[in-house]
């Protein structure tokens, strides 16, 4: 009984339940939790999972699947158009740099030019599962180091289907013996005896078919399916989606987590893809969690044991040479030396796709056992690190390269008070203080981001540099006085801290809080903050207007100065689109812009100025 699916079930989640709350407690990455609970209750600790020699990853792989197939989804084909240049420029450059580095390294090394192109070809690839969790938790997709990091995964997740094309290219042993001897025993490659032509030609009519089965097949399944009504129906039909697609990519010798991504691809553009993805990505987060588990299992100690300072050389070897790699990407592509070290972290590890390519490798007879082994414990460990990398930079480095100059600069002194105070002046503060400014509302404004005071003050915008969480400073900008805060922060961390000190402190102020998306909105609910606010242009503008109201404007006519704001917006936000690079000229566009639009909606409130109340503080 203790070998069944069952008990291996019970074990994987008890050891998640008790593991990931102890670690998120520690206010480490949830990541760390599943894997130190994959490597206590794996083989070489506690011996309740797995036996020595098992491959414990490949019941686990569905998680990545999984996770493919939602990216996919995300990726509408223009919008991957836009962004080739970035995926082909920043990618390429990664995969070839660490690819040549690293060939180079292991080729003077005495290895054999086949054994060492594929260990290149390995260690370029970082992992996807790892890389985009942490971005999700700590909220960095949509930053200047998120892009480029799902840029370069992007292009790695491609480019692994060249790779796999490559292998059988060298070895010596042809692809119809390779089961014979290889770790996947029984399992069968349709196109394993068809000439490489053919199997090439077979590979690409699949992806077609894929393709054309989404559109005609897939999209009217799913619609019959969302006309009975029953839910549960659209999860099968998802799961079966997913499924099928990787089965078939496996049968014709692709990656099934590559299939799955274009699977996702093809259904980005269908009505259902809001759907899918809110449908899958429970399973996602709790496949996902038993990938990194899975990981944890599968590190070998008898191997560290008996080589220990040759896995320690190798793994540091490794991420220091990939680290190089992505710092200088980053350079070359001028990111900023704070993104350039978050994208020099986290991606410096071995991504989940290398146990594929290293297994096929093996089957192909390029790696010898001692080589698979060593190279399994080295991807491992690379993927086990990264989270206690990600620590040492955020404590370490990071502090004293991105925010030092920030900290040095003394507090702004608070001249002016108003009975509004707005904190955290970024996209959506902004949109909240000149809708407010059109309707004569003063706004006392304050911003923890020294050089975006700089610039927006440039903008002509009234901005005080200060602490946001500190609440002597917010009693200098008047809040005993004040009759509403709205909070702009794009912080999920510290803002429903800061509101429940402010709600206790200061009852009489009405809070109006910004929240990045539902968790957060979750969290500022449960402290008992009523007006929640889930970022865009629209909901910055609701909240503007929703002011307004409760100060005493007509609803209807705001309502209809609301709706011309954001066209007015829309249209200004397309001519910016092409203004030039230089911070000069742009600061002048942009002035103009807003000095324009404001003039239009100001003309416009005189000629309704019957239908609003003039009501000023």
């Amino acid at each position: 009984m203790s070998g069944s699916i069952l008990f291996e079930a019970i074990v994987f989640l008890a050891a998640a339940i008790i593991c990931v709350p102890i670690v998120k407690k520690l206010g480490l990455s949830s990541v760390i939790g599943y894997l130190l609970a994959g490597i206590l209750i794996g083989p070489y600790i506690l011996g309740f999972i797995g036996h020595e020699g098992e491959d414990i990853l490949e019941f686990a792989e569905f998680g990545v699947v999984m996770m493919l197939f939602l990216i996919g989804l995300e990726i509408e084909p223009k919008s991957f158009w836009k962004m080739r240049r970035v995926i082909l420029g920043m990618g390429f450059t990664q995969v070839f740099g660490t690819m040549l580095l690293s060939y180079l390294v292991f080729y003077a090394f005495g290895l054999e030019w086949q054994v060492s192109l594929t260990i290149a070809m390995a260690i370029a690839l970082s992992s996807t599962a790892i890389t985009l969790q942490t971005n999700k938790e700590k909220g960095l997709m949509n930053t200047t180091y998120g892009t480029s990091s799902f840029s370069i995964l992007l292009f790695q997740d491609i480019i692994v289907i060249i790779m796999l094309g490559i292998l059988p290219l060298l070895s010596s042993v042809s692809s119809a013996s390779v089961g014979e001897n290889g770790l996947e025993e029984g399992h069968e490659n349709l196109l394993d005896n068809l000439p490489l032509g053919l199997q090439a030609l077979s590979i690409i009519f699949t992806v077609i078919a894929i393709i054309f089965a989404g559109r005609y097949l897939i999209v009217p399944m799913l619609r019959l399916v969302a006309k009975t009504g029953v839910r549960e129906l659209l999860v099968a039909a998802a799961l079966l989606i997913v499924i099928s697609i990787s089965y078939l990519m496996g049968l014709v010798g692709l990656s099934p987590a590559l299939g799955a991504f274009l699977g996702g691809v093809v259904l980005a553009t269908s009505e259902f893809k809001h759907e899918l993805d809110s449908t899958l990505d429970p399973f996602k987060g709790l496949l996902l969690g038993l990938f990194f588990m899975a990981v944890g299992a599968s590190i070998n100690f008898t191997v560290i044991a008996e080589k220990p300072l040759m896995i320690a050389g190798l793994v540091i070897g490794v991420i220091i040479l990939k680290a190089l790699v992505l710092f200088i990407v980053g350079l070359i592509f001028k990111l900023k030396l704070d993104q350039r070290l978050l994208l020099t972290v986290g991606l410096a590890q071995i991504g989940e796709f290398a146990f594929v390519l290293i297994s096929f490798a093996f089957q192909l007879n390029i790696f010898t056992q001692e080589q698979l082994d060593i190279l399994l414990v080295v991807t491992a460990l690379t993927m086990t690190l990264t989270p206690i990398l990600w620590l040492l930079n955020e404590k370490l480095l990071l502090p004293r390269i991105g925010t030092i100059e920030a900290d040095k600069r003394p507090m702004d002194a608070i001249e002016e008070t108003h009975k509004v105070i707005l904190l955290g002046f970024g996209h959506f503060g902004s949109t909240i203080v000149r809708f407010l400014r059109i309707h004569g509302i003063k706004t006392t404004v304050i911003e923890q981001n020294s050089n975006r005071v700089d610039f927006l003050r440039k903008m002509g915008f009234e901005v005080y540099y200060g602490d946001v969480s500190r609440i002597d400073l917010l009693e200098s900008a008047g809040i005993a006085e004040a009759d509403f805060l709205i909070s702009a922060i794009d912080n999920p961390d510290l803002t429903p801290k800061l509101m429940k000190k402010l709600k206790e402190k200061y009852p009489q102020v009405k809070l109006m809080v910004r929240a990045r998306n539902r968790e957060d909105a979750y969290k500022l609910h449960n402290i008992g903050i009523e007006d929640i606010y889930r970022e865009s242009l629209d909901t910055s503008v609701e909240m503007a207007s929703d002011l307004l109201f409760y100060m005493g404007f007509d609803v209807d006519a705001t309502k209809a100065q609301a709706k011309k704001f954001i066209k007015l917006d829309v249209e200004g936000l397309k001519r910016l689109a092409a203004a030039p690079k230089d911070e000069k000229e742009y600061i002048f566009r942009a002035r103009e812009e807003i000095a324009q639009q404001e003039k239009l909606m100001i003309e416009d409130l005189k000629i309704g100025s019957s239908e609003l109340k003039n009501h000023k503080l």
